[in-house]
């Protein structure tokens, strides 16, 4: 039987849980009045989804997920959270989900600049071990964090008080996981001049001028490493080359355009910094398994369908 601790975990998850279906009461993704937020509810199994995952914690309150990057699968479940310490190209999908016990998660965006301030002012516990970084890491759900998450939702029901008291309930969310066993991680990525850090700022850059051409060396200079020695963090702390990070960017802002503006395949191609459409349409096949024409295709009816 649970012992009393794992009873007042198991109630915070049920709070959790029922908070997120008041509000996230149909199957999809509901971006909420605290701008870091979101609210995920799906009441089957999805199919694999390429996304960016930014700095951020995800929770499972009810259900299961896989995420996928760089072709190796992290799992988490009810009562489970995800931690990503610099934003990756993932691949994700829900894998147990149904009517009757929907899945039910939320992610909860981080801010660097925030989590680097506090950081530098709080040390950490003495009990919390040493790891290396990588860039997902899954840890049980403990009670004290799913409680700050729970006021952080059901904070959504008091509009007036959001822009007061939820930056509050962010830092202390914070706090506890530089306190907790996500602590090494999120650290070495927070501390100034760290190998982790400065990886992360050339993510950032990346992000904002995927369309642009560049030299390994100058990715290197920007981050005052040597060029072997910056493919080496680079690939320890994202899961790929750089140059495959920038084909990732590319291909999944060219769907979005071709999705969301109905740009063909030789415009997306252009707009995302393609010199060579075949080359766009043979990378976009390997990436997402289909040619240009026939994904997008999919991808509408399954919108018109109502599939997640």
């Amino acid at each position: 039987m649970p012992d009393s601790r794992q009873n007042i975990e198991i109630s915070a998850l049920a709070s959790l849980s029922e908070a997120i279906s008041k509000i996230a009461q149909n199957d999809g993704d509901f971006t909420t009045a605290i701008g870091a937020l979101s609210l995920h509810r799906r009441n089957t199994p999805t199919t694999p989804v390429h996304c960016i995952y930014q700095m951020g914690l995800g929770v499972v309150a009810q259900g299961a997920k896989q995420v996928m990057l760089a072709g190796k699968p992290t799992y988490y479940r009810a009562g489970e959270s995800l931690l990503t310490t610099v934003d990756l190209p993932v691949v994700s999908h829900v894998t147990q989900a149904s009517a009757e016990q929907p899945f039910l998660g939320l992610m909860l965006v981080l801010d660097p600049q925030t989590v680097a301030q506090l950081a530098a002012v709080i040390p950490p516990a003495p009990t919390v071990r040493e790891a290396q970084v990588t860039p997902l890491s899954v840890e049980p759900l403990d009670h004290a964090l799913a409680d700050a998450l729970l006021r952080l939702v059901t904070l959504l029901a008091e509009p007036a008080l959001i822009a007061h008291v939820a930056p509050l309930i962010q830092q202390e969310i914070i706090v506890r996981l530089l306190t907790g066993p996500y602590s090494s991680q999120l650290r070495q990525m927070a501390t100034a001049g760290s190998p982790g850090q400065q990886i992360a700022k050339v993510v950032g850059w990346l992000k904002q001028n995927f369309t642009r051409q560049f030299t390994i060396d100058e990715l290197a200079a920007s981050a005052y490493m040597s060029p072997s020695t910056f493919r080496h963090h680079f690939r320890h702390v994202t899961g790929v080359s750089p140059l495959q990070f920038q084909k990732k960017l590319r291909l999944q802002e060219a769907r979005q355009q071709m999705m969301n503006k109905n740009l063909d395949a030789s415009s997306a191609a252009l707009f995302v910094g393609y010199e060579s459409a075949s080359q766009f349409s043979r990378e976009y096949s390997r990436e997402f398994g289909e040619s240009p024409w026939r994904d997008i295709r999919r991808l509408r009816a399954e919108g018109e369908s109502g599939m997640p």
